[in-house]
């Protein structure tokens, strides 16, 4: 049985209830309904705004982030006063505010195989707003195995990818993207920056199929990928079909429960920027100001883009930027000490990789960056 509503629900929602296809049994329907959003940050920022204000009855958000000044050119749900605050607090004040009339699950931790049943098993749609691969898969095999739709959306720069997977009714994600990409070909936002609108766009529409299932109005996003690009405002669709070879939603499929998604994808599951070459192979940025004194012919390989050279640099390095590392090593010595850095580590962790396949032995990775750089040494350098 549906529950009802109290007359200040029926005033705030009254511009739904004059719509045919809502109307007050749709209101009702939303209210008794429930949304997993799991990331509280570009994506889930809309995402979640826009599921309280429609008065989606209960709303789950699961993050173990606190905010940051740099989230807030596009996690437009956190605010400077909470820079500092675990995310799915200010995320869960941010919403209660908005609509007090509904609750609000917090879950302060990690989306991982060991918790994702639990978390996931009470509500009726899961919204994927992350950006990492193995937390993609994740909650892919969760909606799967237990029957949900799986709201997943995608951002990069300036382009967008949207879709519903629901496995009961076309393809899911894995149909698509049967494998990963290898690791490190496909950068972050948190490398590769991101548009700040652009989780806006893809995420309005995230809650927009979210509500039309819920709803069970329109045609939702099942079957169909959505390609969008900010620059050229193009819009265009893809078919997609069920993969009768799905190795999860297929009719012989030999993946019955969730696996150790980190180990499949090659990549850590979490969207923190800070990459790591391995045990003995990182060297942090005090230590590399130590080695500074001691050896004045170290080379500094700096394998960002050149844009980003404007923000920040130092002084002296070589910059090739990582895509380019591999045609351009027989400007390198691999005689000589080198401490190779980007903005975070993560690319340089990979140039390292590359460089050590090559036979450079005396090679180390500037864990954090230029940015540890910035916030441990020279702190008259931007961090960004």
């Amino acid at each position: 049985m549906l529950p009802e509503l109290n007359h200040e629900e029926i005033l705030r929602y009254s511009r739904h209830l004059l719509i045919p296809e809502v109307g007050l049994e749709g209101q009702r329907k939303l209210k008794n309904s429930s949304a997993l959003v799991i990331g509280t940050g570009g994506l889930g920022s809309p995402v979640a705004l826009y599921l309280a204000a429609a008065g989606v009855g209960r709303i789950g958000l699961v993050d173990y982030d606190v905010v940051d000044s740099s989230n807030l050119q596009r996690q437009v749900i956190h605010g400077t006063s909470t820079i500092g605050k675990l995310k799915v607090e200010s995320a869960r004040d941010k919403l209660l505010d908005l609509n007090p009339d509904i609750q609000i699950d917090i879950y302060n931790e990690p989306f991982t195989s060991e918790n994702a049943i639990r978390i996931a098993k009470d509500y009726d749609v899961l919204i994927d707003g992350t950006d990492n691969f193995p937390t993609r898969y994740l909650t892919n095999d969760v909606c799967v195995f237990l029957g949900k739709p799986n709201i997943y959306g995608s951002i990069f720069r300036f382009d967008g990818q949207l879709s519903v997977f629901y496995a009961k009714e076309g393809p899911c994600y894995r149909c698509l993207f049967p494998e990963p990409p290898p690791p490190g070909l496909v950068p972050s936002c948190a490398e590769g920056g991101v548009l700040g609108v652009l989780p806006g766009t893809i995420g309005t529409l995230q809650a927009t199929e979210a509500l039309k299932v819920l709803l069970g109005i329109g045609e939702p996003m099942i079957g169909k990928l959505l390609l969008y690009n900010a620059l050229d405002m193009s819009f265009d669709f893809v078919k997609l079909k069920k993969n009768p070879n799905c190795r999860v939603c297929g009719p012989n499929a030999d993946i019955k429960e969730l696996i150790d998604y980190e180990e499949f994808c090659g990549v850590p599951g979490h969207d923190h920027e800070e990459g790591s070459a391995g045990a003995g192979l990182d060297i942090t940025a005090l230590d590399l100001k130590s080695r500074f004194a001691l050896n004045s012919n170290l080379i500094l390989l700096d394998v960002r883009e050149p844009h980003e050279l404007e923000i920040s640099a130092l002084p002296n390095a070589v910059n090739i930027p990582l895509g380019q590392l591999a045609s351009r090593l027989a400007e390198l010595n691999s005689a000589d000490d080198m401490v190779v850095f980007c903005k975070g580590g993560t690319r340089s962790a990979r140039a390292l990789e590359l460089l050590s396949s090559a036979g450079f032995k005396k090679v180390k990775n500037l864990k954090g960056g230029i940015n540890a750089w910035a916030k441990e040494v020279d702190t008259n350098l931007p961090i960004y």
